[in-house]
């Protein structure tokens, strides 16, 4: 009988596929690990997911620091490639899946996908980091703070968090899982530049990836970029085109954070 491992080995040689071949090459994957944790992940199983944007092809990844399982969305072939688009997506059980007008997720979910489709390649990280790493019963705990009047970092305060408890180690470990030599980010988010870059993620540009506010979640995206220091602007400014990236939505200002 032919083993699950042999199985992998021939499929990977019979296609010449690259991304399959990765389960191959880290079936007895050990590293020191990335970040604080020393999380080290391994690629485990790849499959083919046809979606509403089209064709990607889904990667699972275990991990040695919990039981959450990551995945990634990649179009094209990216192993080994330079300059690969990337957005890096928290999970929201009440953006992505209920609909929530609460947040913007389930729109930059989305919107994502959409523009990675648009490019010849990129990777889009879906992370089990519910409620921007606090879970989600301790969300709905901030929801109802939020309903008192706090606005969303005043509320992981006064839960006893930061206002962002994600660490991008994992998200590190997973796009060099991946052999990606260089990526542009799409993200708002200067955390998430400047963990990636700290944990070696060599960041050549940045995507914006602005969504237009409903009444609902206004007040919570300017106190991200109010509190959070993301790169959002409400005021209808036009555009300055950067330097090193694409621009995907019009009326922002120049971002003034140097790029790389």
């Amino acid at each position: 009988m032919t083993t699950a491992k042999t199985a992998i080995e021939v499929v990977a040689a019979e296609t010449h596929d690259a991304l399959a071949g990765l389960v191959q090459r880290d079936a007895e994957h050990e590293c020191p690990g990335f970040g604080p944790a020393k999380v080290c992940v391994r690629v485990v199983a790849v499959a083919r997911l046809p979606t509403r944007f089209g064709d990607f092809r889904i990667v699972a990844f275990w991990n040695n620091r919990d039981g959450k399982e990551h995945v990634a969305l990649v179009h094209g072939d990216v192993v080994g490639q330079a300059a690969v688009a990337v957005r890096l997506h928290s999970e929201c059980l009440t953006g992505d899946v209920m609909g929530s007008l609460r947040c913007d997720c389930r729109d930059q979910l989305t919107e994502g996908l959409a523009a990675i489709r648009k490019e010849p390649r990129g990777v889009l990280l879906y992370l089990r980091q519910e409620g921007r790493g606090i879970g989600l019963i301790n969300k709905i705990r901030a929801y109802a703070l939020q309903e008192q009047g706090l606005d969303t970092v005043e509320a992981n305060l006064a839960l006893g968090f930061r206002d962002d408890e994600r660490d991008y180690a994992v998200a590190a470990h997973m796009l060099y899982s991946l052999d990606l030599r260089s990526i542009r980010l799409i993200t708002n988010n200067p955390e998430k530049l400047r963990q990636l870059s700290q944990y070696g993620v060599e960041v050549a540009g940045r995507i914006p990836h602005v969504i237009p506010p409903n009444e609902h979640n206004r007040f919570y995206l300017e106190t991200k970029a109010r509190r959070s220091g993301h790169f959002i602007d409400f005021g209808g400014n036009p555009h300055l085109v950067e330097q090193s990236d694409p621009v995907l939505v019009e009326g922002m200002k120049e971002d003034p954070v140097p790029q790389g």
